[in-house]
């Protein structure tokens, strides 16, 4: 068996296994084409739950929510404003967007404003991931509130390992420490840059 096989089938069993998780209403950890992250099914409200109490985060907190591409994403906002589709292909780093209205997830990840925080995808894994899984995935940084977030695998504390139902055992050795910019676009056309 070559590496590329070998490698291509642990990627595929690694996607299988976060998927059976994901539809029992489990919790994963991940790498995200930013950050390693805490993820679960976006439409289950209490797969969301359990991610905030292992987070021990308030959930007027919110997360971000993860797309596979610009059709799912149009199936979870009410009305995604033209200049997203731009934001998104001009993009030249990880971008998550602050939508108005979203639809079809779970009600505590929408903010009080009723908006919600998604991205599309851009690393190979996550798509995958979510196309396979047909639905949007939480994604939220492996660490405890208010504790530094995670550059690597081993930086995650024991305590949120411990408390997730499967851990991908892939990338476990790549740093990885770059958030996405957040820009918050309003039905109204407002564009707000939280963090660039």
């Amino acid at each position: 068996m070559t590496n590329k096989t070998k490698t291509d089938n642990n990627f595929t069993e690694e996607i299988n296994k976060c998927v059976t998780v994901l539809q029992e209403g489990g919790i994963i950890i991940y790498p995200t084409d930013t950050v390693w992250g805490i993820g679960c099914d976006a439409t289950n409200e209490d797969a969301v739950n359990k991610i905030y109490q292992l987070k021990k985060r308030a959930n007027t907190k919110t997360m971000i929510c993860l797309v596979s591409n610009d059709f799912m994403l149009e199936r979870h906002v009410e009305k995604v404003p033209e200049v997203a589709f731009d934001i998104i292909d001009i993009a030249d780093k990880p971008t998550t967007i602050v939508y108005d209205n979203p639809k079809g997830v779970a009600k505590n990840l929408v903010a009080e404003d009723n908006s919600l925080a998604i991205r599309v995808a851009t690393d190979k894994f996550c798509q995958y991931l979510i196309q396979k899984f047909k639905k949007p995935i939480v994604s939220t940084s492996a660490n405890l509130a208010g504790e530094p977030t995670a550059k690597s695998f081993k930086e995650i504390s024991k305590e949120i390992l411990k408390g997730v139902d499967y851990a991908v055992n892939l990338q476990r050795n790549e740093q990885k420490d770059t958030p996405s910019s957040i820009i918050k676009l309003g039905n109204d056309g407002t564009v707000k840059v939280i963090r660039k």
